[in-house]
Formats: C-alpha cells, sequence, structure tokens
C-alpha cells in the first residue's frame, strides 16, 4: 500500500469516526438524546463486526474499545457547551452591530474545540492502527470501504 493510499484511508477513517461520533453526540436529553444514544450503539456495533471480520484477539479489541471510548468522551465534551456556544453565536448575531473582537474570540474557541476532535480522532487512528496487524488492518480497511460505499448511495 503506497503512501497516498495509507493518507487517504486514514483520512477517510477519521472522517467516517468523526462523522458517526458526531452523529451520536448531536444533542443531549430529550427525544435527540435517544437518538444519539441510538447511534452511539450502531457505531460500537460497526466497530465489533469490522473487529469480527479482522478476527481481532480479546486483548486486541480491549485497546480499540478503550480508544473508541475517548474518542466518544472527547465528543461528549464538545457537545456539552453546545447550547452556550449557539446562545453566544446568537447574541452576537442579535446586536445592533456585531462586535468583531467577541466575533473573533468566538471563531478561535470554535477552531481550538474542532483541533481538539481532530487530535482525539487521529489519535485513536494510532492507537488502532498500533493495535492490529497489517493484515487486520487491512480487513478493517476494507469493511469501511464496503461500508461507506452501502451508505454513500
Amino acid at each position: 500500500m503506497n503512501r497516498r493510499t495509507v493518507i487517504g484511508w486514514v483520512a477517510a477513517s477519521g472522517a467516517l469516526l468523526a462523522g458517526a461520533t458526531a452523529l451520536a453526540f448531536g444533542g443531549h436529553g430529550g427525544r435527540h438524546g435517544i437518538r444519539h444514544g441510538m447511534m452511539k450503539r450502531v457505531v460500537a456495533a460497526e466497530i465489533d463486526a469490522a473487529l469480527d471480520k479482522a478476527e481481532a484477539s480479546p486483548e486486541q479489541r480491549a485497546a480499540v474499545r478503550a480508544a473508541r471510548d475517548r474518542a466518544f468522551a472527547a465528543f461528549e465534551e464538545h457537545w456539552r457547551d453546545r447550547r452556550r456556544r449557539l446562545e453566544e453565536a446568537l447574541a452576537l448575531f442579535e446586536a445592533d452591530q456585531i462586535d468583531p473582537g467577541r466575533a473573533e474570540a468566538l471563531r478561535r474557541q470554535a477552531e481550538d474545540e474542532h483541533r481538539k476532535l481532530a487530535d482525539a480522532v487521529s489519535q485513536t487512528i494510532h492507537e488502532v492502527h498500533d493495535t492490529l496487524t497489517p493484515p487486520q488492518r487491512r480487513i478493517v480497511a476494507d469493511y469501511v470501504r464496503s461500508h461507506s460505499r452501502r451508505h454513500a448511495d
């Protein structure tokens, strides 16, 4: 596998994990909390199914699940302040004039939070990569490819 393929796979896997996790933690409480809790279970089941295909050992499964849980926790932390961030942005929007300093601070805060999420996803990918053998990584990559195509249609 050449370097571009590996980078592409890592980027696609990261995007898939980030997107699925973002869906899983898009909100808390009420109707949305139920839906997002279900999405978290779906993501966990998909990861387990990929590990089944790769015939991962119990130790490998434990390491992958721990990495997955750390990624989930990063997204939970991000979503915990969602309402506050929305209210800050709406207050800025509703003002007679937009305060450029406040707008810049909100933008920097969003960039910092997204960088933390990207770092968590990247760390998860590295941990899973280091946990699985090359043949297992190929099986998981093929699993992700086949499921990505199915859901993209």
